[in-house]
């Protein structure tokens, strides 16, 4: 984490056209470097996302985050926002995905870019960067612990969402998903079922689980957080990202 770093936020066009805002950060002292597009959890647009945004302009990957909940709750507050998304059913995925893919144009358009970008994303945005990386040319994909990749929710949920496993055939990119044994949602037996798949399907993938950590490990600002998971699954995101993208 030694490089100087530029951070504004953008205004995207995501789908439909829909001018969203966005956080970009950038390193300021490499010509080209590999992108990575961050997807917020559930909770939102929020300090802690941006920090992990951040991050990785620190350590050499130009990074950005759009605004999922722009269009319901332009200027609210992350936890305002969140709430009435999520009572609303959560993201629409074709919506998701044009906002994804706006990302990543507005990425491989940067001067510093060099044609390749990521996606990483956290609780739900764990979900929607599978289900981007099924749908769009993602050079890496990044699931921490996404729940409702490998199974539907609950039936009494309020999500309108259904499981991305039916399209892992698609996936472009090598994937790397990093969860903990003590979540439920993706519990271990999920994500057996999800690297069954990838291997069925012929790709490319590492999954790591890790012990004493539950859901949102890597959260700075929550309960959850666990230093030690967290600290090992950067170490693999920035080694997965040297390979994919730099």
């Amino acid at each position: 984490m030694n490089h100087n770093l530029r951070v504004e936020s953008v205004i995207i066009s995501g789908h439909d056209g829909h001018q969203q805002e966005a956080y970009l950060a950038q390193p300021t002292d490499v010509e080209r470097c590999g992108s990575v597009v961050v997807i917020h959890h559930m909770p939102g647009y929020d300090a802690a996302t941006r920090e992990i945004v951040r991050r990785f302009a620190a350590n050499g990957f130009t990074a950005l985050m759009p605004n999922l909940y722009h269009r319901e709750a332009p200027g609210a507050s992350p936890d305002d926002a969140a709430a009435f998304v999520r009572a609303n059913g959560g993201v629409p995925d074709e919506r998701l995905v044009g906002d994804v893919k706006g990302a990543m144009d507005y990425l491989k358009a940067l001067p510093s870019s060099n044609g390749k970008v990521a996606s990483i994303g956290f609780c739900s945005g764990g979900r929607q960067s599978v289900l981007a990386g099924c749908r769009l040319p993602l050079d890496g994909v990044i699931d921490c612990y996404g729940a409702f990749v490998a199974v539907d929710p609950p039936a009494d949920s309020p999500l309108k969402m259904t499981s991305v496993i039916g399209e892992i055939g698609a996936l472009r990119g090598e994937f790397l998903g990093l969860f903990g044994a003590e979540d439920q949602y993706p519990s271990v037996e999920q994500n057996e079922l999800l690297a069954a798949a990838l291997s069925a399907a012929g790709k490319t993938f590492t999954i790591r689980t890790y012990e004493g950590a539950g859901h949102g490990f890597f959260a700075v600002d929550r309960p959850s957080y666990r230093p030690e998971a967290a600290n090992e699954g950067w170490k693999e995101i920035l080694g997965f990202l040297e390979r994919v993208v730099a």
